[in-house]
C-alpha cells in the first residue's frame, strides 16, 4: 500500500510542476553526479518530504546508494522540461564495487520531490561495468538540430513499441539502421556497427511490461523508461526493476541501454 501511494505521488508530481527551465534541470543533474561521487545524499534542492525508491523499494535516502562515495567514470543525462524530470546514467567501472546506476529525479516548484534509482552491480542481468563503460563512451548523443527533432509523442511511441514487442511479436518496432543495444555490458553493435542489431528474440510466453515511468528529452532524442520487467527474473516473475535508456533519431531507435536488477544471481537464467 505504501509503495503504491509513493508511486502515485511521484506520478502526480509531474503535471503539477510542468515547464521547468532546462538550466534548472541541468544544474540538478550536475549536483546529483557530484553528490554521488562524494557520498552526500543532501542534494541542494531536495524537498524535506521527498520520496526515495531504490530498486523499487521505498527507503531512506540517507541510507541508500547516495550515501556511498563512488568513483564515476562517465555520466549522461536527460532533461525533461515538460514533466520537470531528469534521468542520469552513471557508469562506475573503476569503483571498488562497480556499479551502473540509472536515476530519475522529479521536481515540484523547483524542488526534488522524488528520487528513483535502479542500482545494478555484480550478479545482475548481463552485468559488466567495464564493457558498459567502454561501449557507452563510443556512442554519440549529440544535440539534434531543432528542425529534425522528433516530438515527445514519437519518441515515447518508439520506446513503448520496443517494450511491447517483448511479449507480442506482432508489434511493429521502428528500428533504425544502424541500431545497437547495450544490455548490461554486452553490446550488439560491436562487430556490425552499421547494421540494425537491436531486434529482440520472441519470449516464449506473452506478457506486458508494466509500471512504466518516463523521462523524455527532445533535444537529444532521449527517452528513459523505468519499468517492471516480467519473465526475465526467475525469482520475481511478476516483474523486476529495470530501465531502458533510448536514443531516437528520425523516429527510429538508434541506441538502447538496458539495466535490470536480479533478485537471484543472473536472474536465475
Amino acid at each position: 500500500m505504501i509503495y503504491s501511494l509513493l508511486l502515485l505521488g511521484a506520478g502526480l508530481a509531474s503535471p503539477a510542476s510542468a515547464a521547468c527551465s532546462r538550466e534548472l534541470l541541468q544544474e540538478a543533474t550536475a549536483a546529483y553526479v557530484k553528490a554521488q561521487a562524494a557520498g552526500d545524499p543532501n542534494l541542494p534542492t531536495l524537498a524535506s518530504n521527498a520520496s526515495y525508491l531504490e530498486n523499487d523499494t521505498p527507503g531512506d535516502i540517507k541510507k541508500g546508494i547516495l550515501s556511498q562515495a563512488i568513483t564515476i567514470d562517465f555520466n549522461r543525462s536527460l532533461h525533461d522540461t515538460t514533466q520537470c524530470a531528469t534521468f542520469t546514467e552513471l557508469s562506475a567501472a573503476t569503483n571498488k564495487n562497480p556499479y551502473v546506476i540509472h536515476t530519475r529525479l522529479l521536481f515540484t516548484n523547483d524542488k526534488i520531490t522524488a528520487v528513483q534509482s535502479v542500482v545494478a552491480d555484480q550478479g545482475d542481468w548481463a552485468f559488466n561495468a567495464t564493457g558498459q563503460l567502454y561501449w557507452t563512451k563510443q556512442e554519440k548523443w549529440d544535440t539534434i538540430p531543432e528542425d529534425k527533432r522528433d516530438s515527445r509523442e514519437v519518441i515515447q511511441a518508439a520506446g513503448d513499441a520496443y517494450l511491447d514487442s517483448w511479449g507480442d511479436g506482432t508489434v511493429a518496432v521502428p528500428y533504425g539502421t544502424p541500431c545497437a543495444r547495450l544490455e548490461g555490458g554486452s553490446y550488439t553493435g560491436g562487430s556490425r556497427p552499421t547494421a540494425n542489431t537491436c531486434v529482440m528474440p520472441q519470449f516464449p510466453e506473452p506478457f506486458k511490461v508494466g509500471n512504466r515511468r518516463y523521462v523524455i528529452d527532445e533535444e537529444v532524442g532521449g527517452l528513459d523508461i523505468f519499468n517492471d520487467f516480467p519473465f526475465i527474473d526467475a525469482g520475481k516473475p511478476d516483474g523486476t526493476p529495470s530501465t531502458n535508456f533510448i536514443r531516437v533519431e528520425g523516429g527510429k531507435l538508434r541506441y538502447i541501454h538496458e539495466v535490470t536488477v536480479c533478485t537471484t544471481r543472473n536472474c536465475g537464467r
